[in-house]
């Protein structure tokens, strides 16, 4: 089996390239959905950061803005937050791995699986990437993003040029879709696997 990390810096394009690896049969675990879930309705970290983070939760589940609020200018209050939430996520991509042993790939959407020191764990590592503008113009689209909030977002994280160097693969989503699924399959035939995109 290949493991196969996939990451990139926020606006990059990451969960349009995994859907192409996950139409392409390969078993796609997703850290943020899998994070989401968990702190979804009546996910099972809802009273731990509720616990630890009065207020940040709402109609139980947790409210992903007065969480972030309450940690991404506090670097010991983001650790904390962490410290509850990565041996969660860590237990699902445990039972993942388990749950599809017989594939012969396995992609994991890690948006910072540098950042966390992760990258040792795979087999090859695929950072998706954008120029600064196109990420701009993606991320300020969001509903209730702004500009300072974006900052703080990318002061957490490894430069995009910083983690082009040190991917095994670089798939550029600044062109079309056609041009990035091209790539997704390009990476497939590097690999040996079947291209299905």
């Amino acid at each position: 089996m290949i493991t196969l990390a996939l990451t990139g810096s926020i606006g990059m394009g990451k969960s349009t390239v995994a859907a192409m690896f996950a139409a392409a049969g390969i078993p796609t675990f997703d850290a943020d959905a899998v994070v989401r879930s968990l702190q979804g309705p009546d996910g099972r970290l809802v009273a731990q950061i509720e616990a630890r983070f009065p207020g940040t939760t709402r109609d139980g589940a947790v409210d992903r803005e007065a969480l972030s609020a309450a940690v991404l200018s506090d670097r010991d209050e983001l650790a904390a937050l962490e410290a509850i939430v990565h041996p969660a996520v860590h237990h699902e991509r445990t039972r993942f791995i388990v749950e599809h042993g017989d594939a012969p790939a396995l992609l994991f959407d890690i948006p910072l699986l540098f950042e966390t020191g992760g990258a040792e764990a795979f087999d090859k590592v695929i950072v998706v990437s954008a120029p600064r503008e196109v990420q701009g113009a993606r991320v300020l689209a969001r509903p209730g993003m702004t500009a300072e909030k974006l900052e703080q977002i990318l002061a957490r994280q490894l430069p995009d040029e910083e983690k082009r160097a040190l991917a095994d693969f670089v798939v550029d989503t600044s062109g079309s879709l056609e041009e990035t699924r091209a790539q997704v399959g390009n990476i497939l035939t590097c690999l040996g696997l079947p291209r299905g995109v």
